[in-house]
């Protein structure tokens, strides 16, 4: 976001003008936007604003949501560069994981039991907003082994808003390619047998190395791979296919029978509209587009 360069073309003339970056007045400008929109924004479900942790840790959470996932997300905002954001993003995971039953209590009273009853414990994330990062912020949390997403953004305007993922990290994207690929095979074969393992590997492969910062996120029913956002869901082996959903307007490509299909409004396990069907590999070379299409959105 640094180097982008935001025009507005007059058709009318033939001309460009640059709109230029601006940051906001003040941290609550940036803060109240994102709430606004949380959901749009950052595929979260807005909980609450401001939370209070209580006499003993005497801080205040910027803000608390719930993923597409269910895992539980705190997001923090500094109207500039600062160099206490992570650490006090930290603090704050620190002590939700110390809460659980405060946070689903929460969960329980906005978005009712069954969100409540589905909260994601294994992978709490720290999603934080500001004008800029350093250098050391970034190396920070790749070394952390925690779910952390460094969020740039900037103003142009008044009325458009960038935002720009520097540094996602999250605990499962540390562990070796090898391993995951290992899990993959495995969960594969307790549900169908080896016919599917090739398959989940080739699918597998091609999720995560759509580019850096993939999160793989494990759910009963299904797998997610998301960036700041859900991208894919791949859900597990039918008998003869696997099923992923993609974040990809069904409107917007034309659809064929037996490899994808409209199933928005439709109900169905993760997220997304799109569901294409695989059962050999030439069909994961066939959704390769698909696959980048879906990224690029998140």
């Amino acid at each position: 976001m640094s180097g982008l360069k935001l025009f507005r073309t007059d058709t009318t003339n033939g001309g460009v003008t640059e709109v230029a970056p601006r940051l906001a007045e003040v941290e609550a400008d940036v803060q109240g936007l994102v709430e606004a929109h949380m959901e749009t924004l950052l595929g979260v479900r807005f909980l609450a604003s401001e939370y209070g942790t209580g006499p003993v840790h005497g801080g205040r959470i910027d803000s608390l949501g719930l993923d597409e996932n269910g895992s539980p997300v705190i997001v923090e905002y500094k109207r500039g560069v600062d160099a206490g954001v992570i650490n006090q993003g930290l603090f704050y995971l620190a002590w939700l994981m110390d809460h659980r039953s405060e946070f689903e209590h929460l969960v329980r009273d906005r978005l009712g039991v069954t969100a409540a009853s589905q909260v994601l414990w294994g992978g709490p994330r720290l999603i934080c907003i500001a004008g800029d990062f350093t250098r050391y912020d970034v190396h920070a949390v790749r070394e952390h082994r925690r779910s952390i997403d460094l969020v740039r953004y900037r103003l142009f305007g008044s009325d458009l808003l960038g935002l720009e993922t520097v540094a996602p990290v999250s605990s499962a994207a540390q562990a070796p390619r090898r391993a995951r690929r290992q899990a993959v095979a495995r969960a594969a074969a307790d549900v169908q047998g080896a016919p599917m393992v090739e398959l989940a590997n080739a699918v597998d492969e091609a999720l995560l190395g759509l580019g850096e910062g993939v999160n793989r996120v494990e759910r009963k029913q299904y797998r997610a791979y998301q960036r700041l956002r859900n991208f894919a869901c791949l859900c597990p082996p039918q008998r003869s296919k696997l099923l992923v959903y993609l974040k990809v307007d069904p409107k917007d490509i034309d659809l064929v029978p037996g490899f994808t299909r409209d199933v928005s409004g439709l109900g169905h396990h993760g997220t997304g509209d799109l569901e294409v069907q695989l059962r050999t590999l030439r069909d994961v070379e066939r959704a390769q587009g698909l696959f980048r299409a879906s990224y690029a959105a998140a």
